[in-house]
């Protein structure tokens, strides 16, 4: 008889193999290149060269043949050892899963093999600045200029576009059987001619950046095109369930490392002749971290399984909760873990106080708790629509 609240032996060997391999990096390598402008590519390749970086992608085209919970267990374990990777949320897991459902054959040929070994890193545009978490609101346009495409627009927000080979957006085309606007999904090669990045200055301590992006006249041939261009938002959708729980994984791997640095701070600093942890004052908060910790990877696992199974529906709601539930867990286990450490919490050498920013982010990326709970009140509470 199994255990159903168990992973399956090949994911926790998987867990494992992940947790040991970024171990050999560690947060002072993430915290060295991110401080001095580096990149963390021989992470990233390392992963790649180990199959880990596309495990959700079918062996066929490079990849390991695992669910969205393999890919996700990559991600938490990378981040609990300090070295959260935001484009693994991006890359094989929006982008990837895209592109396996809805691209053509040559598409999949093309593409997928580079974001699996690591050598075709793709981002991912949807954000505007004046359309916000509004899709409908995106003013970013196509439009047909004989067997090719023209792209003219802005977005914002964009992660990761100086290491991406291509970046997939998000764009809106006039449909000419309704008259109406439609989305559309394009590859778009980061050197193609007129598309522009500019970095946004951050807070945050990462390697990773966040980039404002230009489209002024950008041309592409008729394939640039994912899947159907008549598929509408059915297509876009199905990158977002696997956002958030990518988006989830990112957070609760911050905050077991948070906390992992915080209980062997507490049980190692003395005062009063007593380690601290020994004090309720400390100990109480850090456990009630394990437990919303332990709570939001449950449900991220349920997520994962659902969408693994094909049920969208389920999927959607439990995805969503377990990127709730996820961020706050992060917020709270760094927020405790600065506190256990005092002063050095506030230290570089700690690195605790650098985990802030990150952690706050995920309460507003890439959905915001916010349009969570709207989401929540309607589709599982009933309530009226409030947006």
């Amino acid at each position: 008889m199994s255990n159903a609240y168990t992973e399956s032996e090949e994911r926790q060997e998987l867990r494992k193999a992940v947790a040991r391999l970024a171990g050999t990096y560690g947060r002072e390598y993430f915290t060295e290149k991110a401080r001095n402008g580096g990149k963390t590519t021989d992470l990233w390749l390392d992963i790649a060269k180990n199959g880990y970086l596309g495990i959700n992608v079918p062996e066929e085209y490079g990849g390991g043949g695992g669910g969205i919970g393999d890919v996700a267990a990559v991600c938490e374990e990378l981040a609990a050892q300090g070295c959260p990777l935001l484009l693994m949320v991006v890359s094989p897991a929006i982008c990837g899963t895209i592109i396996v459902r809805y691209g053509t054959e040559a598409q999949k040929q093309r593409w997928l093999p580079g974001i699996c070994d690591g050598t075709g890193t793709m981002a991912f545009a949807i954000t505007e600045p004046d359309a916000g978490t509004n899709t409908h609101n995106i003013t970013t346009n196509a439009r047909r200029d004989g067997d090719t495409w023209v792209l003219n627009g802005r977005k914002i927000w964009i992660s990761g576009v100086d290491e991406a080979e291509n970046v997939l957006v998000v764009a809106r085309a006039h449909d000419a059987r309704t008259g109406k606007v439609k989305p559309v999904l394009f590859v778009v090669p980061t050197d193609a001619d007129g598309f522009e990045a500019t970095v946004i200055p951050m807070e945050i301590v990462s390697p990773e950046k966040q980039f404002q992006v230009f489209l002024d006249d950008v041309r592409l041939p008729a394939d640039a095109v994912v899947g159907d261009e008549n598929g509408g938002l059915v297509q876009l959708f199905a990158g977002l369930n696997p956002e958030r729980i990518m988006a989830a994984a990112f957070s609760l791997g911050l905050a077991r490392y948070a906390l992992g640095k915080a209980t062997a701070y507490a049980k190692e600093r003395t005062v009063f002749q007593t380690p601290i942890g020994a004090h309720q004052a400390i100990a109480h908060p850090l456990a009630e971290s394990h437990i919303e910790i332990e709570m939001a990877r449950l449900m991220n696992a349920k997520a994962a399984a659902l969408l693994d199974s094909g049920d969208e529906t389920g999927a959607g709601e439990a995805a969503n909760i377990a990127k709730y539930a996820a961020a706050e867990a992060a917020v709270h286990a760094v927020d405790r873990a600065v506190q256990t450490h005092g002063g050095n919490g506030i230290s570089q050498e700690y690195g605790m106080a650098g985990l802030l920013v990150a952690a706050r982010a995920g309460r507003i990326a890439p959905v915001s708790r916010e349009m969570i709970l709207n989401y929540v009140a309607m589709h599982s509470l009933g309530l009226p629509k409030s947006y």
